[in-house]
């Protein structure tokens, strides 16, 4: 696969599971393709779950700046705040170089980089790690953990987590989500769930004294070989952060289109 045709494929991965994941969270979320952008906007307090992404291939300056501009409006109507995710490789040759500056005129910041990853790596053989067992969410007490480490493994407020996971129905059933517990307690947590012929992962996490010990990328193959053996699917996608990118290339994914993360500036 090109790294165009991956990077379309990334755009079109977010645009799927996100239109789930906000509307599962407020079903009159803000949930609109645009001329293009694709705007996934729960507004919660959860950040992830509040997106926009540029949609379209081979974006040069001019309609890149048009494209920003209109996101940041878009995120300065909104009560809470969220990312503007923007795929490098959609863009024309150089363009690219411009990104901080056209973001910055639009009033946003960069906040974090990421990158895409894909891979027909699926089944992966059944995970075992010396130190963990593995539980599938489906109780309210098992969402509110792993809303729990993922809040402190990116850095938000305990109630910003839950107020992206508390309740969902979907979480519990549709989605392959799964908890690494060490002695009892969960450490880690990893989730897949099915969108457009492929397993997309989402929302890995490890406690922050936990990490550095294999625990990510454990409960992350469990979820995988729980989610394949569901669904028969072959090819996996997801969105690393600088922290699990290291990780996932172990399992079988392949680096595509970098992400740059913005968001409003204070």
């Amino acid at each position: 696969m090109t790294d165009l045709a991956a990077a379309v494929e990334s755009v079109a991965q977010l645009s799927t599971v996100w239109r789930a994941m906000v509307l599962d969270r407020n079903e009159k979320a803000d949930v609109r393709d645009l001329p293009g952008l694709a705007v996934r906007w729960a507004d919660c307090r959860f950040a992830f779950w509040n997106a926009i992404t540029l949609t379209e291939v081979g974006v040069e300056r001019e309609l890149l700046e048009q494209r920003v501009l209109r996101a940041a409006e878009i995120m300065r109507s909104k009560q809470r705040p969220g990312f503007l995710w923007l795929f490098e490789d959609l863009l024309v040759g150089d363009v690219r170089d411009t990104l901080d500056t056209v973001a910055q005129r639009a009033g946003l910041v960069h906040a974090f980089p990421g990158t895409g990853m894909a891979g027909d790596l699926l089944p992966v053989p059944e995970p075992h790690h010396p130190d963990l067992t593995f539980e599938r969410v489906t109780t309210d007490e098992q969402l509110m953990a792993y809303a729990d480490i993922n809040s402190r493994a990116y850095g938000f407020d305990v109630a910003d987590g839950r107020d992206g996971l508390a309740g969902s129905a979907l979480w519990k059933q549709d989605v392959f989500a799964y908890l690494a517990l060490r002695e009892g307690t969960p450490v880690a947590c990893a989730a897949t769930v099915e969108a457009q012929g492929r397993l997309f992962v989402i929302l890995v996490a490890t406690e922050p004294d936990q990490q550095r010990r294999g625990y990510g990328e454990a409960v992350t193959r469990k979820a995988l070989f729980e989610g394949a053996r569901a669904t028969g699917l072959t090819r996996a996608t997801l969105h690393a952060t600088v922290a699990g990118a290291p990780v996932y290339p172990r399992i079988g994914f392949v680096p595509n289109s970098p992400i740059r993360f913005y968001t409003l500036a204070s």
